[in-house]
């Protein structure tokens, strides 16, 4: 027997333990002096490091030479990321602000999704040969959610704090955790079409009752309400345990994770939606703010949640099928993936910007809107619409959305991982050049804050200025006293 034990254990161990330990030793200045995302670089490692690169991460081998078992190791690895990701997001927003901030929300979940799902629906149909408008519109709601974890590596850090209005980074977190679970009525609305109306039988009508009964009100309201239980019971729970000494500081801070599993377990049983489950219980669970103010100098739950993340982008970059792209050709791919990031949401939310009151400005939409990342929420939805197309018998449509599907939401994530993982060193770059080379400069707000100040202060009335000024960002930002704290710290 020989002693070297080069199994495929053993080898995923040493390549995440060796990619995560050298990426520590240089994060803080690969995040923070050259503002690049984790998720970028672990992107680009799983690449190298892949089947197409040095082949130390063979997905297709641990799934035993099946690509539906890699498909569903992904898919149950985007739902653990994703569960754990919306809890803590919902943790770390301040006390009551999905009701506090219910109008701005509303626009963005409401009418700017919709927006944004015909807006993807005809660049798919106009720009992929072959697609018809049920491939389109599939293929569009797999895209249409902002991904929370690569939306989450925007509004964190030096660049956040300097740059970005705390209503804002607040606004952007609370969005993309909710449209993420809002995703299933539009990506069921193109999935019943195929089924019952371009398979048949059953028709328009079956199709749109199979939609309302099984997508909206099964899958997204009970998620939404037993979610809201799960939260509101694990609060109370922890509430009494804390009250009495029965929970020591460890359990009490890996909480939150531990309900992101039940939840991701117990709602895959169910089949509901998972992912819209969690988000509501983390709100619910700290809709007294008590557990977000108790754990908010602690590190354990980013930690993990950076563990997690990494993880998947480099699993993501490993099991990419790279070989689907060759479906489409690469002109109009990469013109499909560019008009995507472009066209999808920065003109929709420009055009809401009046009715989303924590959208204060034109520049403040466009950032907002540009920053609306496609990633590990899109690989999920796809994953999904797999699934569902493994049981419909062979058909035209069927075949047509398999086909094109795959290759246009892949494309779509690698684009906007690489897009915007690389916008704030640009950004940066802008701020740094003199301004006679003429580059755009992104304002600090910050800056903006003490040149308000200065301007107060020479007309006299520095503190009413202040405190009104104070007084609009804890109304934006729907918690009492968080704007003040933000601005003079």
């Amino acid at each position: 027997m020989s002693l070297l034990q080069p199994t495929d254990f053993n080898i995923v161990c040493a390549v995440l333990g060796g990619f995560v330990s050298l990426f520590g030793l240089v994060s803080y200045f690969i995040k923070e002096r050259l503002f690049l995302s984790e998720a970028l670089i672990a992107l680009l490692v799983g690449i190298g490091l892949g089947p197409h690169g040095a082949n130390l991460i063979r997905p297709l081998d641990y799934a035993s030479g099946s690509p539906e078992r890699v498909d569903a190791i992904t898919l149950a690895f985007t739902r653990l990321v994703l569960g754990v990701q919306l809890v803590l997001a919902g943790v770390q927003l301040p006390k009551m602000y999905l009701f506090h901030q219910r109008r701005s929300l509303g626009v963005l979940l409401g009418p700017a999704m919709l927006l944004k799902w015909g807006v993807s629906s005809v660049l798919v149909r106009l720009l992929v040969p072959g697609a018809g408008w049920i491939t389109a519109l599939a293929t569009a709601a797999c895209i249409t959610p902002t991904d929370p974890i690569l939306a989450n590596n925007i509004v964190k850090g030096q660049f956040a704090d300097a740059h970005i209005p705390p209503r804002l980074q607040q606004l952007i977190t609370a969005e993309s955790g909710a449209n993420d679970g809002l995703g299933y009525p539009f990506l069921f609305a193109a999935l019943h079409t195929l089924k019952y109306v371009a398979i048949g039988p059953g028709g328009a009508r079956a199709a749109a009752a199979q939609w309302l009964g099984e997508t909206v009100c099964y899958v997204v309201l009970l998620s939404v309400v037993y979610g809201a239980a799960v939260g509101w019971v694990a609060k109370e729970l922890l509430h009494f345990a804390e009250k009495r000494k029965l929970v020591d500081r460890e359990s009490f801070l890996v909480f939150a994770i531990a309900l992101a599993l039940l939840i991701v377990g117990t709602c895959g049983m169910l089949g509901s939606d998972d992912v819209l489950a969690c988000f509501v219980a983390g709100n619910i669970f700290t809709l007294d703010d008590w557990f977000r103010l108790e754990t908010m100098d602690d590190s354990l739950q980013p930690t993990v949640d950076m563990l997690l993340n990494m993880s998947v982008f480099l699993w993501f970059g490993a099991a990419c099928p790279w070989r689907t792209f060759a479906r489409i050709p690469t002109a109009r791919l990469l013109l499909l993936a560019a008009a995507v990031i472009l066209l999808r949401r920065p003109p929709v939310v420009l055009a809401l910007r009046r009715w989303i009151p924590n959208v204060q400005s034109t520049r403040e939409a466009l950032f907002a809107g540009y920053f609306g990342p496609i990633g590990v929420s899109a690989i999920f939805y796809l994953l999904l619409t797999q699934e569902f197309l493994g049981d419909l018998e062979r058909h035209a449509g069927v075949e047509e959305l398999r086909h094109l599907i795959t290759p246009v939401v892949w494309m779509c994530v690698i684009t906007s991982v690489v897009v915007h993982g690389i916008t704030i060193p640009f950004i940066m770059l802008g701020n740094a050049v003199p301004d006679s080379i003429g580059i755009v400069r992104f304002p600090s707000w910050n800056v903006r804050r003490r040149q308000q100040r200065r301007t107060a202060k020479a007309s006299g009335g520095e503190e009413n200025a202040l405190l009104n000024a104070d007084d609009d960002e804890e109304a934006a930002a729907g918690t009492a006293g968080y704007g003040a704290v933000a601005v003079r710290g």
